[in-house]
């Protein structure tokens, strides 16, 4: 049985994934992390992890970008393997975090869906062929309108897929208000969208002369996500100091 603390474990999908690991046979949710509580969960809820006495295997993380340097100061003290969902950290946060995986096991995606995962290795696998063919390349990525980064870690990791294959010779490009030019070849435009309840949508295009390729993936639900977070915690669990990905846990 994989003992799992939830990081977060009050927010939106923190109690998703509460629900999930209550319906997994070889997981239970031993402790949680908050800065509120109302004692509703069935676990022991903590403010701070330092009060945290729980004997726990794998911490999963979907809090806030401020809340990760202490967490992962935590996993490293304590040599537990986190699997880190938060998107949004700075350069020194990710510094921090390939710090910690010399420590730990930590499994950092931008996205835990099953389907996203599949669409990085798709990208990876067509990209320059239709670079080298003429097409250009954007990205649009769409939020509900609470999400406080823009654009996505998704979208970004989404960019990252399409710009390894082409040796990262192409440019990232948020915003085109304050030019007067035609597109240049070597760039990947991204565009953000937040309104209403949007769980998550992506769409990468491939636009060339007369013809469009557009591969498209929407999240109806963020069962999606907590699924992806709770398999890649179970997969994690007993792992050695390392960084890994969803593709680790998925086999691609």
């Amino acid at each position: 049985m994989t003992k799992i603390m939830m990081h977060g474990c009050n927010g939106v999908m923190g109690q998703v994934i509460t629900k999930i690991v209550e319906e997994t046979d070889d997981a239970v949710m031993a402790a949680g992390v908050d800065r509120q509580d109302d004692g509703h969960n069935d676990y022991p809820v903590y403010k701070n992890l330092s009060d945290c006495r729980e004997d726990v295997d794998v911490i999963i993380d979907f809090s806030a970008a401020p809340a990760v340097d202490g967490l992962l100061e935590y996993a490293a003290e304590k040599k537990i393997p986190v699997v880190l969902c938060t998107t949004g950290l700075s350069d020194e946060q990710l510094e921090k975090v390939e710090e910690t995986s010399r420590k730990t096991a930590v499994l950092r995606s931008a996205n835990m869906s099953l389907g996203i995962n599949t669409l990085f290795k798709l990208l990876k696998s067509m990209t320059k062929l239709l670079a080298d063919a003429g097409f250009d390349i954007e990205i649009v990525e769409k939020h509900h309108r609470r999400k406080l980064d823009a654009p996505s870690g998704t979208a970004l990791a989404l960019a990252e897929a399409v710009n390894e294959p082409l040796d990262n010779e192409y440019e990232f490009v948020f915003d085109r208000s304050q030019r007067r030019e035609q597109r240049p070849k070597k760039e990947i435009g991204i565009s953000a969208v937040r309104g209403g309840t949007i769980v998550g949508e992506h769409e990468v295009i491939f636009a060339g002369q007369d013809e469009v390729i557009e591969l498209k993936h929407t999240a109806y639900s963020r069962a999606v996500f907590a699924k992806g977070a709770v398999s890649a915690a179970l997969y994690l669990a007993g792992k050695p100091a390392g960084m890994y990905d969803m593709s680790d846990v998925i086999g691609l």
